[in-house]
């Protein structure tokens, strides 16, 4: 059985991600900041599919917290075959109505703790010859719109650029990009999503099952919906200037409240 890591495990994507490997029958080492979810949700986990689920509290905002990842994924005796690095989160707010501290801790969990991580994984898996890396970011990488569209964008690139240099090594990363997914996500940041059109709205679980097909196909990048495929044509042939006017005006109308 192989195992599986999963960052921010506990609720929407991630917990979608641990219910479709633990149902493929993938052990999981699941990590979030609360401890108590994590163990309820590890027993849930292995009482339904009976995998091993072990647990690991940690937050990806400290540098503790991406050190005590990064070591489980660099165990060699018990090793991580698949990692999702999910874990991210939103700041209500546009640029500078956001505190520095605020901004600057997302980033250190968009961007810092998912190179430390990648490159903790990946380095254990090329040795191997095998293994693979999600890393979830968002539709929002491909217009300019704020510090978290930035991110993201950050996330693509960096995910594509490591593909394409460990090519031949069996090691497959790939950048997930959904759109908008019911999940836990707005709620803890305080958006509002009334304003949301229905059709905008993404189901964790085909979103999931979706990305797996992508990865074992080999594709670098996943836009998991035809909706959203459809838009990021369109983003694609959009000038850039044009295209900051729109990205502006849609985030006001469908965008945090």
């Amino acid at each position: 059985m192989t195992t599986a890591l999963i960052t921010g495990s506990t609720a929407g994507i991630g917990a979608a991600f641990a219910r479709r490997l633990a149902a493929d029958g993938h052990n999981l080492v699941l990590v979030a900041r609360d401890a108590k979810r994590l163990r309820e949700q590890a027993t849930e986990l292995h009482d339904t599919h009976g995998i091993e689920a072990e647990v690991l509290s940690a937050d990806l905002s400290e540098d503790e917290g991406i050190e005590a990842v990064a070591a489980r994924l660099g165990d060699r005796k018990n090793p991580v075959d698949l990692l999702v690095n999910n874990a991210g989160f939103g700041n209500k707010g546009r640029y500078l109505d956001v505190s520095m501290d605020d901004e600057l801790k997302m980033l250190k969990v968009h961007i810092e703790a998912v190179l430390r991580l990648t490159s903790a994984a990946t380095e254990a898996m090329r040795e191997r010859g095998r293994g693979g890396v999600v890393n979830v970011a968002s539709v929002a990488a491909f217009v300019p719109r704020g510090t978290y569209g930035a991110s993201k964008a950050w996330v693509v690139q960096f995910t594509q650029g490591a593909a394409k240099d460990l090519a031949g090594s069996g090691v497959r990363l790939m950048a997930l990009c959904p759109g908008f997914v019911r999940t836990e996500f707005h709620e803890r940041a305080g958006m509002g999503t009334d304003n949301i059109p229905g059709w905008m709205w993404l189901d964790a679980d085909k979103l999931v099952a979706a990305a797996l097909a992508d990865l074992a196909r080999g594709k670098t990048l996943s836009i998991p919906d035809p909706r959203y495929k459809a838009l990021m044509g369109l983003v694609k042939v959009t000038p850039r200037g044009l295209l900051g006017g729109v990205s502006s005006r849609t985030g006001r109308k469908y965008g945090p409240q």
